[in-house]
């Protein structure tokens, strides 16, 4: 006579060789994702969501472009699925684990890969960020920017930070740490021209970094011609260094111990507000794409 034990022990016992034979039909038919170019080729969704690039005809073209210029680090993986792997880091911010797991290699191999890609990618894509000329600028300025700042205006630039991991070193950690921010950061300077598209791209610099030394130091102030004006934010107290290109600064207006702005300021104050709406925008676009440059405020 069966005691409940062993009926219970009966009925435990079916249901886990139920449990393995479906396991086992899961594993057989489930396809292993390789992220290579048959993955992607007919879906510009699958593209936009693992890279960030709106098409598979896009993430050919910076393949063809960069792929000649890399040492492969992995014999498992094809040029193309490294590429993708970069990508991946860049759009989804996963850990190197992650991508191990994912791509079935070693961390060490995941590490070496990303960086030699990520400095690849800096020489050959940095000269797709084009500094317009200025009749470039005029004849496709928007009417409205037109009528509130003329047509000299050339670049407007801000500055946003990206926190990172504490570094082990003492004086990078020095250098990174923000302030303002109370965590490590770098700092990148940012311009974009008066139609909205992203004209200059700064090396990244310790969070510590003034808004004023990046942008003296940066490089950007090189790109200026006589009659330039820059707009940017209060921060940027760099008259001096902008007039030496016998360029302007634009800055929304101080009170100077006054109780108000003047009717005239209080004008340009809310004009160049606006803009400025539109950089904080790109800004934000960018963080969205990329999430190792997310958003920072956590």
């Amino acid at each position: 006579m069966c005691t409940q034990t062993d009926i219970l022990r009966h009925k435990l016992y079916h249901a886990s060789s139920q449990t393995e034979d479906s396991d086992y039909l899961f594993t057989s038919n489930r396809k292993v994702i390789e992220f290579d170019e048959e993955f992607f080729r007919n879906s510009d969704d699958k593209v936009l969501f693992y890279t960030g690039l709106p098409s598979y005809e896009i993430l050919n073209c910076v393949f063809e472009l960069v792929s000649l210029s890399v040492s492969h680090c992995s014999q498992s993986l094809s040029p193309f699925q490294e590429l993708v792997m970069v990508l991946i880091k860049l759009r989804l911010d996963v850990p190197f684990q992650d991508l191990a797991y994912r791509f079935n290699i070693s961390v060490p191999t995941v590490s070496r890969t990303f960086h030699s890609w990520l400095m690849t990618m800096d020489i050959r894509l940095s000269p797709f960020v084009h500094w317009p000329d200025r009749e470039s600028l005029i004849r496709t300025m928007p009417q409205c920017f037109k009528f509130s700042f003329g047509t000299k205006t050339t670049v407007i630039i801000d500055c946003f930070e990206i926190f990172i991991e504490k570094p082990t070193n003492l004086l990078a950690r020095a250098q990174t740490f923000s302030s303002y921010k109370h965590h490590n950061a770098i700092k990148v300077l940012i311009g974009i021209t008066p139609q909205g598209s992203i004209s200059y791209v700064s090396e990244a610099w310790g969070g510590r970094t003034s808004d004023k030394f990046l942008t003296e130091n940066c490089g950007i102030l090189s790109r200026l011609v006589p009659g330039d004006m820059v707009m940017a934010d209060r921060g940027f107290t760099i008259h001096e260094s902008v007039a030496f290109k016998r360029a302007k600064l634009i800055i929304p207006a101080f009170k100077k111990g006054k109780d108000q702005l003047d009717p005239v300021d209080v004008e340009a104050t809310r004009g160049i507000a606006w803009v400025r709406i539109h950089l904080e925008r790109v800004i934000g676009l960018l963080r969205g794409k990329y999430n190792t440059t997310g958003d920072t405020s956590y």
